[in-house]
């Protein structure tokens, strides 16, 4: 049972502390004795016990009425709404060419892999209901994180993938096959592949075309993202003492593979070229693949509160019943 006003819940606690005070109130005797050691002799009967606690009934009924006021509620239990979410795996190019700083974050130059996982971070925490898993991918791929709810721990295991983990490549049909294995088992009915990738497929012994025509098959939808600035890049490296330096290189991204992919399963191919674009891409691929609701029967909650109200009015009544026929003091 819940309440739809709680708030009234409150004057509870301020009618017990009135009624407290109420009695607690010097009440002048009507009858004087010279001594009282006769009367503590004497037992009460049921009728006199009845007659000095006869204002509980009040106390319980005014207790009753904020109750009634705070409008109890309990659901039917015929009533229920299933909410069923969407597959999604994150595959993430790990290559060394995604230290490539030509991205920004908060006004400082980042390399692409820090800009990506900024920007993975906030899509996982924008979805509800969904089931996200994690693969990255460089020479061979490696799962990251299963499929899960717990976004938490997603987020923990997104925070420790780093570049050089693994041998170094650019496998897309290999981190694409890996991401395929992890859905195509699942009872979901809406099942997403994001793949970004910064470079060509170098490595891995399935193809891309291959993977896509699996994924395909299995009737999941491939993302793809080619990351990273058109032309050069500032790339990091050390010189002669040590020290970090950048060389302008050219990463060539296989934009006509990635569209290839995205193509054949009814998905679509985006080109990130900075951090806002980046952003947006995720944001349009969340409105996009939104969790589905199916309501199953209808939600409704019965109404309480005429019980608590009929039991107060009840006993206010025989309240005053008593108090006027056998229970009636004189004077």
């Amino acid at each position: 049972m819940n309440f739809h006003n709680p708030l009234f819940l409150l004057l509870i606690p301020v009618v017990l502390a009135g009624a407290y005070c109420f009695r607690k109130r010097k009440i002048k005797a009507s009858l004087t004795f010279s001594t009282e050691r006769l009367l503590r002799q004497m037992r009460p009967s049921v009728k006199v016990l009845l007659s000095k606690n006869i204002y509980l009934l009040r106390i319980i009924a005014l207790c009753l009425i904020p109750v009634a006021l705070a409008r109890p509620q309990s659901p039917l239990e015929e009533s229920r709404v299933q909410t069923e979410g969407i597959d999604i795996v994150l595959a993430l190019d790990v290559s060394t060419s995604m230290l490539a700083e030509d991205f920004t974050l908060k006004g400082k130059r980042v390399n692409r892999l820090d800009a990506v996982k900024d920007v993975v971070q906030s899509f996982i925490q924008s979805r509800e209901n969904d089931r996200i898993g994690l693969v990255g991918f460089a020479g061979r791929a490696y799962t990251v994180s299963p499929l899960t709810l717990d976004y938490s721990w997603l987020l923990g295991n997104l925070e420790r993938v780093r570049i050089g983990m693994i041998e170094d490549g650019t496998a897309i049909g290999l981190g694409l096959a890996s991401s395929l294995n992890r859905l195509k088992d699942t009872k979901a009915k809406s099942k997403v592949v994001i793949l970004l990738t910064d470079g060509r497929n170098n490595a891995g012994d399935i193809s891309p075309s291959l993977a896509a025509e699996t994924a395909r098959s299995l009737g999941i939808k491939v993302y793809t993202i080619g990351a990273g600035t058109k032309g050069l890049a500032p790339y990091p490296v050390r010189d002669f003492f040590g020290n970090k330096v950048y060389r302008s290189i050219k990463i060539d991204i296989d934009e006509d593979t990635l569209m290839d992919i995205a193509a054949k399963t009814g998905a679509k191919y985006f080109r990130a070229t900075d951090t806002k674009s980046l952003r947006e891409i995720y944001s349009e691929i969340d409105k996009m693949e939104k969790t589905p609701m199916e309501e199953k029967g209808y939600l409704e909650y019965k109404e309480q509160f005429s019980g608590f109200l009929g039991i107060a009015l009840a006993l206010i009544l025989l309240e005053v019943c008593l108090s006027n026929t056998i229970l009636r003091k004189i004077p």
